[in-house]
């Protein structure tokens, strides 16, 4: 893999739609780590469009089980987002769900593998939405993309790489 390589799929699957991001950071794992262990960091990578706001007090003890609140808005329509941690492996794994929010399902595992002196980042995003294949397509998946670039870009320039393909931080 180029050290600058991001990249994001969409997938089907017979579990569901599948979102695979990965993105090579030029850092130890501990320190790229440390920063998604810091669930306010979230905020930082998640584009203005969202209207993005975390409602759970910091600090938030980041642990399996620990639940936390968002507020985003999908379509300028506001929405209450919570989430739980449901595997906490530091500094290689760890899995959220949502438990209530837009989506039917959302599971979202974030590994972390030491690779060519940084850090290989990996989201994969299994998730189902209310409204069925012409939701999903048209407004959810152009979306999604559009999150994840913006993610993969933000921590291309907060780590220091150069992401490939992402869209420009704004």
């Amino acid at each position: 893999m180029k050290p600058s390589a991001s990249d994001i799929v969409m997938e089907r699957e017979a579990a569901g739609q599948i979102l695979r991001a990965e993105i090579w950071l030029p850092r130890p794992i501990g320190d790229v780590f440390d920063f998604f262990a810091d669930a306010h960091n979230l905020r930082i990578l998640t584009p203005e469009f969202m209207h993005f706001q975390i409602l759970t007090p910091h600090p938030i003890v980041m642990r399996v089980g620990a639940l936390i609140d968002y507020r985003i808005r999908v379509h300028g329509i506001p929405l209450k987002w919570r989430t739980q941690i449901t595997a906490w492996e530091p500094p290689y794994r760890f899995d959220d769900v949502q438990l209530r929010g837009p989506y039917r399902v959302w599971e979202h595992t974030h590994t972390f593998e030491e690779r060519d002196g940084g850090t290989l980042c990996r989201d994969r995003v299994r998730y189902a939405v209310p409204g069925g294949p012409l939701v999903r397509k048209w407004l959810v998946e152009p979306d999604l993309r559009r999150i994840f670039s913006f993610r993969q870009a933000k921590l291309a320039a907060l780590f220091e790489a150069e992401p490939a393909g992402a869209a420009p931080v704004r």
